[in-house]
């Protein structure tokens, strides 16, 4: 508990580390995950380091792993499982693996290059025969024909001239050719209108599109493709034609010049293509092969790459002795985990056989040391959300402790629906109970990850959820009459009410109010005209005083602080005026709502005054012009503002003036300092920067001047989940129950649906997002800004299970 409240007691450390042993020694660190090595050579660029050698032969290995674990996973493979965790190799065996990796990409490489040739020659072998079936119909279709006629249908937009032009040319011997191929449906009409322009007309195009689709060589993809013919005279408009094709990337197949030819080209074609189904199958399968061989290991490698990069990467943080023969590391280190530590250092020299061992010494310091906060799998979620303002000063008192009740505890009372809550709480149940599900802990889907991460925190906000709408009674935006109500409205049923449309329940008839709901809101409530006019009244006196036991619990809080860093001059100049503000009046607010609960009883409903008039004429300190709450209330009313005013100087001038005598009218003061530094041997608390003491001078202040932000944040975001939990249940459930039996049941069961998919899309998820995002904002600036800096730099622990992984990040592992 005490490292949950404050952290870990850190200190700096050296580690003397023999050159024979030192690879084995920051193994045996990396697996513990035990300290934070701090770089000795910071001038030294990265590319002139010791060991930059091995560390650009750990990214070759890596680039070659990338490159299996990216076929492995276009071939469909499945990975061994990841429970195992392999140890780093020795340096001798780092070779060995790097072998091993670049046969495989060799071999494999060979493999995926025959492959690709083999089916780029089918794709052609198919395309060839699609165009050979397609185009023997143009030239049947066209025989039959006049060749005039066939241009002039063809191509409407030919001219007469055009027409003869072509028989000029047949006239004067001119050869007629024939270009044919495949190209991408979507660019045939780009391509007939350039041929229509660069040839003059002097072609004729005919096209059909093929049935099946065709693999793209270029993109792997199946695309949709369509045969041409295109007729021509003369060399000069092929060139052309030929060029056109180039540029639109078609796919261009010699046309056979007779039947006979067609047949036999068409014969050999199929026995071609039967051949290399054959061989690309093989192909295939020898491919498989290899990688379901590369796939048995390529885990394993993985790690030990990674793990083996890392260790030579801390290496280059160390720095050599004078002898060039022992290795001297710089580490931040948890107090408690210093025996783990030397252990770790022997247990390394012993692996490595040297006959000197390492050793550890701590060293003194008056660096600030990074803050260490052990958490499990519970609090680790909270100490996120603290996390997330700021991590904490080394040695300040930490929020995450008090936030795993207050804040859903908070969250519960702006959300408060019982039939929400067990949602939330089930479904964060069914979480917890299959956290270990490797499915549910790792997947692309960043939102789910954080809902996921976040299973404690939301089980715990729909407990506190439930517990809330039983108090508040609402459960769907409906009240459960479960211990029956507390009014007899059978009492004061008389021939009089009958035509009145509003019916008055008045406590102090006899026989009318029989007690108290035992729990909660008395559900007859729902049935009030003056719902929410009394909601609203007890909502916001329960919001002022949830107020202000939060913000004054933050503020006894910030005590530790100040008596922890050896500032008792903040006691007196920020602490107490601070609380005194706060509690003379807000404080006294809180007072007032009591004491009107305690003293004030239904029948003397009508004498009781109003508390926000009382408290306004508590500024104005006018306190005749109302009946008081109690004797004396006007006198101690004039002494809490006097004592809160007073306060407002105190925390605006006092620490700033102190400070300024502290550093130039006290020289007994000055001494106790200079003393207090040089017998420093152990890590000095921070000191405060200038931001933080201008922070912390006006915070006080501020604080309390916002203080009225709570209890209204608090009342508006209750009572927008209650409004809108109002608004679905009328405009979607009503409109079932409001029919007649026969439809109403049939209709019933999708408005039920559709109820229940906008209560999860709407009031769940949106609301709930709503609800935390303002329990947090209540948390970070009116509960954790009163004694958390949050300025502080986290410790970051040198090990291999915390080292992010390329391979991971890119879905491959």
């Amino acid at each position: 508990m005490c490292s949950l409240l404050r952290g870990e007691e850190m200190c700096l450390a050296q580690l003397f580390l023999q050159s024979g042993s030192a690879y084995d020694c920051i193994n045996e660190l990396g697996e513990l995950g035990l300290v934070e090595f701090r770089d000795l050579n910071p001038t030294v660029n990265s590319f002139q380091r010791k060991h930059v050698n091995e560390i650009k032969k750990c990214e070759e290995m890596e680039r070659i792993l990338g490159y299996l674990l990216r076929e492995i996973k276009k071939a469909d493979i499945s990975l061994p499982e990841r429970d195992s965790n392999p140890v780093a190799p020795l340096p001798k065996h780092i070779m060995t693996i790097m072998e091993q990796l670049q046969r495989l990409e060799v071999e494999l490489g060979e493999v995926t290059r025959n492959k690709e040739k083999l089916q780029k020659n089918l794709l052609e072998l198919t395309e060839y025969t699609h165009m050979l079936r397609i185009t023997r119909s143009f030239v049947q279709r066209t025989a039959e024909r006049e060749p005039l006629q066939v241009q002039y249908e063809e191509f409407p937009f030919l001219e007469k001239d055009t027409m003869m032009d072509y028989s000029s040319m047949q006239r004067l011997g001119a050869k007629l050719g024939f270009t044919s191929g495949l190209i991408q449906r979507v660019k045939i009409e780009a391509f007939e209108r350039m041929l229509w322009r660069v040839c003059k007309g002097y072609t004729i195009l005919s096209y059909a599109e093929v049935e099946e689709y065709l693999d793209d060589p270029d993109t792997g993809e199946a695309t949709k493709s369509v045969v041409f013919l295109i007729s021509y005279w003369g060399d000069q408009i092929g060139q052309k034609v030929k060029k056109i094709c180039d540029c639109y990337h078609c796919h261009l197949y010699p046309y056979p010049s007779s039947n006979e030819e067609r047949s036999d080209v068409v014969e050999g074609l199929r026995t071609r293509i039967q051949d290399l189904h054959t061989v690309l199958h093989r192909t295939e399968d020898y491919l498989k092969q290899v990688l379901i061989k590369a796939s048995e290991s390529v885990y394993t490698w993985a790690i030990q790459v990674k793990k083996v990069k890392a260790i030579y990467y801390i290496l280059n943080l160390c720095s050599f002795d004078v002898t060039n023969k022992c290795l001297i590391a710089e580490v931040w280190c948890p107090v408690s985990d210093i025996p783990a530590l030397r252990r770790a250092l022997e247990d390394g020299s012993r692996k490595s056989g040297a006959t000197v061992p390492s050793f550890v010494n701590r060293i003194p310091t008056a660096d600030t040391p990074p803050t260490l906060i052990r958490t499990n799998k519970f609090t680790s979620g909270f100490q996120n959300i603290v996390d997330a303002y700021g991590v904490g000063t080394y040695g300040e008192v930490n929020p995450a402790p008090f936030t795993i009740i207050t804040f859903p505890f908070l969250f519960a009372v702006m959300f408060g629906d019982l039939g929400h809550g067990v949602i939330m709480a089930l479904f964060a149940f069914w979480m917890v109970l299959y956290e270990n599900d490797r499915k549910l802990k790792k997947t692309r889907n960043e939102i789910w990850n954080t809902f996921f991460e976040g299973r404690y925190i939301i089980l715990m906000m729909g407990l506190f959820s439930i517990y809330t709408g039983l108090i508040y009674n609402d459960c769907f935006s409906k009240s459960l009459n479960i211990f029956g109500s507390g009014w007899n409205v059978s009492a004061m049923w008389n021939e009089d009410v009958l035509g009145n449309s509003f019916l008055t329940l008045d406590p102090n008839v006899t026989g009318v109010f029989t007690g108290p709901y035992p729990v909660g809101i008395d559900p007859i409530w729902n049935l009030a005209s003056n719902r929410l006019t009394f909601l609203n009244s007890y909502k916001m006196k329960m919001s002022v005083i949830l107020g202000v036991i939060h913000m004054s619990f933050g503020v006894i809080l910030s005590t530790y602080n100040h008596i922890h860093f050896r500032k008792k001059h903040n006691l007196y100049l920020v602490f107490l005026p601070e609380l005194l503000f706060l509690l003379c009046l807000f404080g006294y607010l809180v007072f007032m709502i009591f004491y009107k609960w305690l003293f004030f009883s239904a029948k003397t409903s009508t004498q009781a005054p109003s508390i926000l008039i009382h408290f306004i004429n508590m500024f104005l300190m006018q306190g005749e012009s109302v009946q008081p709450l109690y004797p004396g209330q006007t006198g101690l009313q004039v002494f809490l503002v006097i004592i809160a005013l007073l306060s407002v100087p105190v925390l605006l001038l006092g620490k700033p003036l102190y400070l300024y005598w502290l550093q130039n009218g006290s020289h007994r003061l000055g001494m106790y300092r200079v003393t207090r530094r040089r017998s420093a041997t152990a890590i000095s608390p921070p000191v405060e920067s200038s931001t933080q003491r201008r922070s912390a001078q006006l915070g006080s202040h501020s604080d309390s001047v916002e203080s009225f932000s709570f209890p209204s944040l608090l009342l508006l975001q209750y009572l927008a989940h209650a409004q809108l939990s109002e608004v679905l249940w009328a405009m979607v459930m009503r409109v079932g129950l409001r029919m007649d039996t026969s439809l109403g049941v049939l209709f019933l069961v999708p408005v039920f649906g559709l109820f229940a998919i906008l209560t999860v899309a709407i009031l769940l998820v949106m609301e709930g997002l709503s609800a935390f995002l303002h329990a947090l904002r209540l948390h970070w600036v009116e509960f954790q800004n009163k004694f958390y800096s949050g300025t502080g730099i986290k410790f970051c622990p040198f090990a291999f299970s915390l080292l992010p992984s390329s391979f991971e990040q890119e879905g491959l592992l």
